[in-house]
């Protein structure tokens, strides 16, 4: 590569020695002119010329300043030191140097190195700076291997050469860092980086940098052998056996793509920043040429970044293990115990015999089952990842065409072992997408959202993994009741079926789930399963999103919703699947937003129906008998605290029946307890000491006026609580009960007493004020770039006085205090909520009636719907 042609002769000139002096100013222009010719010529250049050309520039502007300053005079060098000593300057990068002197700096020196590195500052330039003498660089390497790594690809730029000549060859010295030692120092430092993503590659505001599979990872990979060969570059490992054409190809492919992305990235942010933020993701896709409509665009680009980032990690794995093995010969090898005639095990690893055992490709599926026929194997070794990734790449077609493949893969699944490593190393090195033509499609498929954490298939490889732990007796303390339906169903392999096709249709359009559907149909044909379990399997997928939808967005204590659920799901062989398929699914989508509110949701939808099916659906629940039996274990728990049963007794009668049958008999005893020793004329606010259903309830007791619901939503939002459900009952003589279900900004129940009366206190004071005012919140940074265009729909109520109300809008500070505002305004009473969100979205179910408490009108719908869509626009 011609350094020289890179830039245009105006810059070469302006920066030339011999050219005039420039001060700050006119090097800032000069660096802002540069950068805007960069971006111009960003869609049409090479980015490896775009990068060296910066780095070209770069030093064209020190050596320019390192003249001006005399410090060419004096016997020091300027080094570039890390990206830039490898001439790797992204656009915004920071500039990392070096100034090597002698053992002594005399105080004029000083003073020049202090006004150099001060007018590096001056001109906008990003530097990481030190200066040290030879014996500084070694004894601090030594003990540092950032630093030592940076001095491995030092390149001078200008300066006395003597003393870079001198310190080279001390770099290669095993005094300085063996092969082995610098091997394992990098090999622990990128595990440790890893371990910051939680070994997670697919986040969806990945760093660019840093995450795993990301541009460290192929460093680390040219650091090492670097160290060991000393190869100036990537292409001179191939001469040493170390990479492959192929594979070095293939490296300088990913690193093209993650590189384009970089210099991207930073035109866009205007400043080094390597974390693909959502605010950046659309200009970012448009400027690479993905097109400009939005999350479309935003989808293409990332599903080719996660197919990217697993490849590099791939190949990190592969060779950081090849160079372990066959470079450093660290480990000793144990006697070869003999598999089969083609796989042996090695240090734990399997192994091939001979580099043409997977021209068969059923050989593939044959090895996966050995693996999980064996617990003592623990890895594939590098050179059997290495003939398998040949291998895979020669597939005309999927190996589902054979039956051999189809045969085993069965077996695998069926095998108590086979979600475990097998299934893992699947997954990790693309054969579960060689195998399923259909997974491959969804590889990198992500959804532009806060709700869904992962790519579609690595979401559904964590969802396997979940009913694998449920099926391990040693995880059954964290689902007991999951565990408990897997370890004793006949077929839980039904299960790991259903994980494979819940999601296995989306990014095709339509409804991924009826799609998905027929997809396990067919598959279930053509694997010779029965009809029956057939059927079962596509149920499951069909109806994979019906539990977490009851239990979020309905109101599971009304006997009418637990019934239309039961008629669907039919009988308790489906409601065990649906449920551990339900939880698996839940806890796969977003770690951060499963809690144990939505855990005992789901478990107490799961009870609910199970007693239903035993019940018999015929046989509705005798309501009456109902509030009979609350109101008479109520009244046992507060007998027990001498309550006054005739003041208890009189008091019940201002409720309505309603009450008795929305609450259970534990909180409806709490409820009077505080009721019955409290001055009525001031309103009531009591915190639960304990969790509900993982939550917090907070009950509100009040003489019914306007704005109630408006206040308490407004302030607990105020307070930095999500509430989560809620219910408003009001009495005959004319006070209103509220109860609402809150989590902290943990997404955990409130544990702290102190907080907890803090807050109550402070409700019950704004409630007793005549006037409230609440201060909106803007709404947060990260959720402008999400379009969320708000919907209103009425669903069919389960009690002819009431209407449902469905709103889907943006989440953002003070929404539900809107939605009160416009309620009150229309004169709308509330009887309960259930306010659910799913990453930026919310997606919020309100039973409401109007001012005479009956059903609202269509007139009315229509006028609601109005004022609650005109208000998302403001």
């Amino acid at each position: 590569m011609n350094i020289l042609s890179l830039i245009p002769q105006r810059y070469s000139d302006a920066l030339a020695v011999s050219a005039p002096p420039l001060s700050s100013a006119q090097i800032c222009v000069l660096n802002q002119e540069f950068l805007q010719w960069q971006q111009a010529q960003f869609p049409v250049s090479e980015v490896t010329s775009l990068v060296a050309a910066r780095a070209h520039y770069v030093d064209l502007t020190l050596t320019k300043l390192w003249c001006q300053h005399h410090l060419d005079e004096y016997q020091i060098s300027l080094v570039a030191v890390g990206g830039y000593g490898r001439r790797e300057l992204h656009p915004y990068s920071d500039v990392d140097i070096l100034l090597l002197t002698q053992d002594e700096i005399a105080d004029e020196l000083a003073e020049k190195i202090s006004a150099f590195i001060t007018q590096l500052w001056d001109v906008k330039l990003d530097i990481g700076h030190s200066v040290r003498s030879i014996k500084e660089c070694l004894n601090q390497a030594i003990d540092d291997v950032t630093i030592a790594t940076n001095l491995l690809e030092m390149r001078q730029i200008c300066g006395n050469q003597a003393l870079v000549a001198q310190l080279q060859p001390l770099l290669i010295e095993d005094i300085f860092w063996t092969s082995e030692k610098f091997f394992i120092a990098k090999r622990d430092e990128q595990y440790q980086r890893h371990q910051q993503y939680h070994g997670a590659s697919y986040t969806l505001e990945p760093n660019l940098k840093s995450n795993p599979g990301g541009l460290r990872d192929i460093q680390t990979i040219a650091w090492v052998a670097k160290r060991h060969f000393m190869a100036d570059t990537l292409e001179q490992l191939i001469d040493h056996h170390y990479l492959t054409s192929n594979e070095f190809f293939e490296l300088l492919e990913c690193q093209d793509y993650l590189w384009r992305m970089r210099c991207a990235l930073h035109f866009i942010a205007g400043r080094n920043e390597n974390r693909l933020l959502f605010d950046y993701q659309a200009d970012v896709a448009e400027i690479m040429g993905f097109g400009d409509g939005g999350k479309l665009a935003i989808e293409r680009m990332m599903k080719r970044f996660f197919r990217i980032i697993s490849r590099v990690s791939e190949l990190n794995r592969m060779l950081l293990q090849h160079f372990e093995y066959a470079i450093l010969n660290e480990k000793k090898h144990s006697k070869e115990i003999v598999l089969n005639d083609d796989f042996v095990i090695i240090d734990g690893q399997i192994k091939v015999c001979n580099k043409r055992v997977f021209t068969r490709s059923t050989m593939i599926m044959e090895m996966f089952l050995l693996i999980a026929q064996h617990k003592e194997i623990t890895d594939l070794h590098p050179e059997t990842l290495r003939l398998m990734r040949n291998a895979r790449r020669r597939l005309v077609s999927g190996m589902v065409d054979y039956e051999r493949c189809r045969e085993i893969f069965i077996a695998l699944i069926k095998h108590p072992r086979g979600l475990g490593l097998p299934f893992t190393l699947m997954h990790r090195h693309s054969i579960i997408g060689a195998y399923l033509p259909l997974w491959r499609n969804i590889v990198g498929q992500m959804q532009f959202d806060l709700f869904h954490a992962y790519s579609v298939d690595e979401h559904s490889y964590r969802l396997l993994k979940n009913l694998y732990r449920f099926s391990q007796p040693r995880y059954n303390h964290e689902y007991p009741l999951c565990s408990k339906i897997v370890q004793r169903i006949r077929k839980p392999e039904l299960l790991y079926f259903a994980g494979i096709f819940h999601d296995i249709a989306k990014g095709r359009g339509g409804d991924h789930a009826k799609l998905g559907a027929i997809d396990a149909l067919d598959f279930a044909k053509v694997h010779k399963l029965s009809d029956h379990d057939g059927r079962m399997i596509a149920w499951l997928v069909k109806k994979h999103l019906l539990m977490s939808v009851t239990a979020q967005r309905r109101d599971i204590s009304d006997p009418e919703v637990i019934k239309a659920f039961a008629e669907v799901v039919r009988d308790e062989a489906h409601l065990d699947y649906l449920y551990c398929l339900t939880v698996a699914d839940m806890r796969a989508t977003n770690e951060s937003l499963w809690n144990s509110w939505k855990a005992n949701l789901l478990e107490d939808l799961y009870y609910s129906t199970k007693r239903a099916f035993r019940r018999g659906l015929e046989k509705p629940v005798d309501l009456r008998a109902k509030i009979r039996e609350n109101q008479q274990q109520a009244r046992e728990i507060l007998q027990q605290e001498h309550v006054d049963q005739a003041h208890l007794t009189q008091l019940w009668k201002e409720f309505k029946a309603d009450y008795f049958l929305r609450y259970a008999p534990e909180q409806i005893a709490w409820h009077f307890r505080h009721i019955l020793a409290h001055d009525k004329t001031k309103p009531l606010v009591i915190i639960s000491p304990k969790p509900y259903r993982g939550g917090t309830e907070v009950f509100v007791y009040t003489k019914d006026k306007p704005n109630i619901f408006f206040n308490i939503v407004s302030l607990l939002g105020a307070k930095k609580l999500s509430i989560h459900d809620a219910k408003i009952t009001t009495n005959k003589s004319g006070y209103t009960a509220n109860t609402f279900v809150v989590l902290d900004n943990r997404n955990k129940a409130i544990n702290d007493s102190a907080r907890a009366l803090s807050i109550a206190r402070s409700l019950a004071s704004r409630l007793a004020a005549k006037q409230i005012r609440i201060k909106a919140k803007p709404i947060a940074k990260r959720f402008r770039q999400f379009k969320v265009p708000t919907h209103v729909s009425f669903i069919e109520s389960t009690t002819k006085n009431s209407t449902m109300l469905e709103i889907v809008a943006l989440d953002h500070p003070g929404l539900l205090a809107n939605i009160a505002a416009i309620f009150q305004k229309c004169k709308i009473q509330i009887h309960s909520a259930k306010i659910t969100t799913f990453g930026e979205k919310a997606e919020d179910v309100f039973t409401i009636s109007n001012s005479d408490n009956q059903a609202l009108t269509k007139e009315q719908e229509q006028a609601l719907a109005a004022m609650l869509c005109a208000d998302s626009h403001r």
